[in-house]
């Protein structure tokens, strides 16, 4: 499987994409007052395993630690995920979220 593209990456390849993602998604989404980043952690992770989009995990469960969520947090949060977005998708997210621990 193909790694996830980071930030220096994508901006080589897709220096639109990676100027939009800055700009839009972490300078002005992840930054609304509404919900906290520890929330927006929460909701992105369910987000990506729900949808299957394990290669974005790694760096996503590693910004969830930066922004307050435990490892027993992240582990329940994909226990709960396993009966509303499937067993195989929990697990799969459980299998990246003990590769980054």
């Amino acid at each position: 499987m193909k790694n996830s593209l980071d930030r220096e990456t994508l901006a080589q390849r897709a220096t639109k994409l990676a100027e939009l993602t800055q700009q839009v998604l972490f300078r002005d989404i992840w930054q609304r007052g509404v919900l906290s980043p520890r929330e927006r952690s929460l909701l992105t992770l369910a987000t990506l395993t729900a949808l299957g989009r394990v290669q974005q995990l790694p760096w996503h469960l590693n910004f969830a630690r930066q922004n307050g969520l435990s490892q027993e947090e992240l582990i329940e949060s994909f226990t709960h995920l396993a009966f509303y977005a499937g067993w195989p998708a929990a697990v799969t997210a459980l299998s990246y979220l003990e590769e980054n621990a």
